[in-house]
C-alpha cells in the first residue's frame, strides 16, 4: 500500500520534471511576428531568436514556413517559442518561454534587460541577456522510446476491491523484456538498448531505490523489489507494472 501512495506522490512530482525536460525535443517553432510588435521580424528579433536556439542545437522553423512531414503530422513533436515584453519607461525587458503542444511551460527564461536608447540595440541586448542562463542548460537530443518490458508476477491477476474505499488498483500485464544498460546522467540515469537508443530516463528522488521514470508514452516510478526492477505507471486508468532487466 505504501508503494501506491508513493506512486501518487511521484506522479505529482513528474509535472515539475516535465517542465524542465527539453532533451526529448528536437524541433522548435518560432513565430515570424511577436504579439507586442506590429511588423514581422521587427528589429530582427525573430531571426535572432531562431539563431540563438539553433546555436543551442535545436532544429528551428518559422511558423510561416513549410514544416517537415513528421512535425506536420504531429505538432506535439515540436516546442513553441514565445517572447514576452514587460514595458517600462527606461528599459527593455524580455522573457522567452518554450511550451509543448498542450501549453505546458518546459522552460522560462530570466528577464533580460537593456537600457540602450536605440530600440534595435536595446531589444537585441535584452534578448541576449535573457538567453545567457539558457546557454548553460545541458541539451542533448535523445529520441524518446517506449521501454521494453516483461510481465511482473503480480500482474497476472488483478486485485479485486472489497469495497469502494481503500482498494488497490488492478495491475495490467505487459510484454517481454530485454536487458537495458544504465548510463549515469547529472540527475539519474538513462537506460539504453543495444542499438543504442534511449529507452527510459530515470530521475533520482528523495526516496532511496525509487526513481521517476519517463518514456515517450508514459511517466511513472522505477523501483527495486526482491532484487528485481519494476516500472509502474497508469495507462487508460489502469496501473501497469513492467519488469525491467537493468545492468548498471
Amino acid at each position: 500500500m505504501k508503494r501506491y501512495f508513493l506512486l501518487i506522490f511521484v506522479f505529482i512530482s513528474i509535472s515539475g520534471y516535465a517542465q524542465n525536460n527539453l532533451n526529448n525535443y528536437r524541433y522548435i517553432i518560432v513565430p515570424k511576428k511577436f504579439s507586442f510588435f506590429k511588423e514581422e521580424d521587427q528589429h530582427k528579433l525573430n531571426t535572432l531568436s531562431k539563431a540563438l536556439l539553433e546555436a543551442k542545437g535545436f532544429t528551428v522553423y518559422f511558423d510561416d514556413t513549410e514544416l517537415p512531414d513528421d512535425i506536420a503530422a504531429n505538432k506535439c513533436k515540436a516546442l513553441s517559442y514565445e517572447l514576452q515584453e514587460r514595458k517600462t519607461m527606461f528599459a527593455t525587458n524580455l522573457t522567452f518561454s518554450l511550451k509543448d503542444c498542450k501549453g505546458n511551460v518546459l522552460y522560462k527564461s530570466k528577464e533580460g534587460k537593456s537600457r540602450e536608447k536605440d530600440f534595435r540595440a536595446s531589444y537585441t541586448l535584452a534578448l541576449r541577456d535573457a538567453f545567457e542562463p539558457f546557454n548553460e542548460v545541458q541539451y542533448v537530443y535523445t529520441a524518446p522510446a517506449e521501454a521494453t518490458i516483461q510481465p511482473h508476477a503480480d500482474a497476472q491477476s488483478a486485485v479485486t476491491p472489497v469495497s469502494t474505499t481503500a482498494s488497490s488498483p488492478a495491475i495490467a500485464p505487459s510484454a517481454t523484456a530485454e536487458t537495458l544498460y544504465a548510463q549515469p546522467t547529472a540527475s539519474g540515469y538513462q537506460l539504453i538498448d543495444t542499438t543504442p537508443k534511449v529507452i527510459l530516463t530515470l530521475l533520482k528522488t528523495s526516496v532511496e531505490g525509487y526513481f521517476i521514470g519517463n518514456t515517450s508514452a508514459s511517466n511513472g516510478i522505477v523501483f527495486k523489489k526482491n532484487d528485481s526492477w519494476f516500472f509502474e505507471y497508469y495507462k487508460n486508468g489502469k496501473l501497469v507494472s513492467e519488469t525491467l532487466l537493468i545492468k548498471f
